[in-house]
């Protein structure tokens, strides 16, 4: 969230305040000085951003634990205008002090201004608001005592900061929703013969955290991981334009779990788009330590540009988006991660089908296995096609599965519309990204995944409640087994069966055993690309019917 231009103004003014001639001074003010060395510039000459956003971080948390009087973590940074760049040999100057406290949370605002000792002179390059969270030391419930503002302009920032933390809390839904809801954006975009595409300019790298990366609590340093990010994000901006970009602002940092010492951080950043003069790439960070699966920790926008030798923005070359490529590895990956969980616990057996749970994040997941005595392949692609599984599962009975596109070779969208579970209400429609995936050699299995997908030419409509599949799908082994994590929106389709261990659970998966037995000679056994193509020409010459009648 920017902020007005107003408060840009005033924070520019000395923090000590004359008031009864006496000097008064922000008890929690903290104030940090660095001199820029080669070993914090860039290629360019110019201080690091990574670099500059771990002294701004540290000089905050320093703020926020002289009010606090314990460890603080840093839980998120608001959005961040880069005004200018700062050359080997000048002044950083940083100021930070408290702003507001909530319960156990507090508003720290950061201003940072660059000094030429040669010059004498001092220009505003940045100004940001950090949110820390004070860690709890003992047993009892962290209770922050209040701020007390005693000046106009502290007076104003305290009753800004409860505006800006309510923005932050929307902020913070809407980011949830568009990174960990894992729907995404299937947009058609246009065609530029130049276009660079995505592909081009994805950059993954992992660090390991070592005890220098950590903070005094034994934390990864939160300065430090936001310095990872923006080096990956910098490399995925340079790969688009070939050349070496600045970055200009971010759009707020959001912690959402914690790193350790021992942790793997895998570091991805891509372009999402390209502006005329400006770039947008996306970055995530994510940890995992030995066999545990990824945690998200952070996520952000970046806003590059090129300059020329005059200091003034090129324009930068057009992005060719391929979201079906990452939507699709995804897919493929969080199966794959779900199905070699240690924790599932066996929860019924039945008929050889076995029924597993497991319950994470307030999610409730699913895997059921079972023995079937067809050749892994032929099972594979009797089960790709999501329209024939009416002929084994009577959920589906009155299910309507509508082929949408095919998205490349391997990958179809489809939308499945299920009718209401009650007699008043209205049904629920799923827009779903099927991913198939052949194994490399024996030791790999046949892999179906299903995740759900929002396409702009299939909007949410009245007649249907938009529902989400998370992660779904088939892992076929010798062994065949079928993975599910569904959210709430699905499971009154699946609860009967979960809490009561009910004989039809093992019903549906039986009847899709006999299914697969009875058309293991079928000619599903084709290759699916030729399937793949009938189907489509058969789909599109019905949807032109279709609106011709309309």
């Amino acid at each position: 969230m920017t902020s007005e231009g107003k408060y840009a103004d005033i924070m520019q003014d000395p923090l000590f305040i004359q008031e009864s001639d006496e000097v008064y001074r922000n008890p929690t003010e903290v104030k940090m000085s660095q001199i820029v060395l080669p070993c914090h510039a860039n290629h360019c000459g110019e201080l690091s951003v990574g670099q500059l956003l771990k002294w701004m971080d540290s000089t905050a948390c320093l703020s926020a634990e002289r009010h606090a009087g314990c460890s603080c973590v840093t839980a998120s940074v608001d959005d961040i205008l880069f005004e200018h760049t700062i050359g080997v040999g000048n002044v950083v100057n940083i100021i930070a002090k408290v702003n507001r406290a909530f319960t156990s949370s507090m508003e720290v605002g950061i201003l940072v201004n660059c000094e030429d000792l040669y010059a004498d002179r001092q220009w505003k390059v940045c100004h940001a608001f950090a949110t820390f969270v004070a860690r709890r030391t003992g047993a009892g419930k962290v209770q922050l005592k209040q701020v007390l503002p005693r000046t106009q302009m502290e007076q104003m920032e305290y009753s800004l900061a409860a505006e800006r933390r309510r923005m932050r809390l929307i902020h913070a839904e809407i980011i949830t929703d568009l990174l960990n809801s894992s729907t995404a954006q299937l947009g058609e975009c246009q065609e530029y013969q130049d276009a660079v595409p995505a592909e081009r300019t994805r950059v993954e790298s992992v660090e390991l955290v070592l005890p220098p990366h950590a903070n005094h609590q034994v934390s990864t340093f939160g300065g430090q991981i936001m310095a990872w990010m923006e080096n990956v994000a910098t490399i995925a901006a340079s790969r688009l334009c070939n050349a070496h970009p600045t970055l200009r602002s971010i759009d707020m940092f959001h912690f959402r779990g914690p790193s350790h010492i021992g942790d793997r951080l895998v570091l991805k950043a891509i372009v999402n788009n390209t502006f005329k003069q400006s770039m947008e790439v996306g970055v995530c960070a994510e940890a995992y330590k030995g066999g545990e699966p990824l945690r998200h920790i952070n996520s952000a926008f970046m806003t590059f540009e090129v300059l020329d030798s005059d200091r003034k923005p090129c324009t930068v070359p057009r992005i060719r988006p391929e979201p079906v490529m990452y939507l699709s590895f995804n897919n493929v990956t969080a199966l794959k991660l779900m199905d070699t969980r240690n924790n599932w616990v066996l929860t019924s057996e039945k008929n050889k089908v076995r029924l597993y749970t497991l319950e994470e994040n307030h999610m409730l997941c699913f895997k059921v296995e079972m023995n079937v005595s067809v050749a892994a392949e032929q099972t594979f692609h009797l089960l790709s096609d999501l329209r024939r599984r009416k002929e084994w599962d009577p959920v589906y009975e009155s299910v309507e599965c509508e082929y949408i596109k095919q998205a490349d070779e391997e990958d179809t969208l489809y939308r499945v519309a299920t009718p209401s579970v009650s007699k008043w209400g209205i049904g629920q429609d799923f827009i779903l990204l099927a991913s198939r995936r052949m194994p490399c050699d024996a030791r790999d299995p046949y892999l179906i995944a299903l995740r759900s997908v929002t396409l702009p030419t299939h909007p949410p409509t009245e007649d249907y409640t938009r529902g989400e599949v998370l992660c779904a799908g088939f892992t076929i082994w010798e062994e065949s087994s079928t993975v599910t994590k569904a959210t709430p929106g699905v499971l009154p389709y699946i609860s009967t069966d979960i809490a009561g261990l009910s004989s039809s659970f093992s019903s549906t998966f039986s009847a899709c055993s006999h299914f697969l037995e009875a058309n293991k000679d079928s000619p599903a056994a084709l290759p699916l690309s030729a399937l793949t193509h009938s189907m489509a020409s058969l789909q599109v010459d019905q949807k032109h019917q279709q609106e011709g009648l309309a």
